[in-house]
């Protein structure tokens, strides 16, 4: 029998856990670190290249990858699974009681990261909710070529993995703003940029609807909760 559930996929990092945190920032300093010690690089010289190459990518990683023949599966070892998660990271009960909400008969919840598989697992682990979604589209970094979002193939990836063929029934909620437009120029049907409580909200939408509350996708897609 053919699974024709909506498939809502979940961005990760400063999404399923506030950027209170400040995971992304020890991130970025182990990100420097990484560039200072490769290339050789003073720190403003490595925190400049480290942002041109997210500008450009969308992943500091494949600006490496492309310029200096770094191995992902290294840089990965130094940066996101050094990163202190189990230390940083709590359960998150209202979470849990969120994604509970919604009715698996009708969806199929999907994790959709750029970081590796290792790192998702880490942070939904450490969350408590790693039974409730389905499976993962992760940046593989074992790859040659690095795919990730904003990429139209990661999208496509995505779909593929998550055995989802309609972008009709595609929801996907992302903090990043060229994530959420680039899925919306893709096809899928409800995509949702959400802002943490401290975010200004951005000038113009990036995708169907913006939220700083998982609760407000009730108003606009209350067909995928339970009765």
């Amino acid at each position: 029998m053919a699974d024709d559930r909506i498939v809502f996929f979940f961005d990760i990092d400063n999404c399923l856990y506030p950027r209170s945190y400040k995971i992304h920032d020890i991130m970025a300093k182990l990100i420097d670190d990484y560039f200072m010690e490769k290339l050789s690089l003073n720190f403003e010289e490595a925190s400049e290249l480290h942002q041109r190459y997210y500008k450009d990518y969308g992943l500091a990683i494949e600006g490496l990858v492309r310029h200096h023949e770094i191995d992902p599966l290294e840089y990965n070892s130094k940066v996101d699974d050094a990163l202190p998660i189990a230390e940083v990271i709590k359960p998150d009960p209202k979470l849990r009681k969120f994604l509970e909400s919604i009715d698996k008969s009708k969806v199929k919840l999907w994790l959709f990261t750029n970081a590796y598989k290792t790192h998702a697992s880490r942070v939904v682990k450490a969350l408590q909710v790693e039974d409730l979604f389905e499976g993962v589209t992760f940046c593989d970094y074992a790859e040659e070529i690095l795919i990730c979002k904003p990429k139209p193939e990661m999208f496509e990836r995505a779909m593929k993995m998550a055995g989802v063929s309609s972008k009709d029934k595609c929801y996907f909620i992302d903090d990043s703003f060229i994530n959420i437009k680039a899925a919306k120029e893709f096809g899928w049907k409800k995509t949702i940029q959400y802002l943490d409580p401290l975010d200004k909200t951005p000038p113009t939408l990036a995708g169907h609807y913006e939220l700083r509350d998982f609760e407000e996708i009730k108003g606009f897609a209350p067909e995928i909760f339970k009765e």
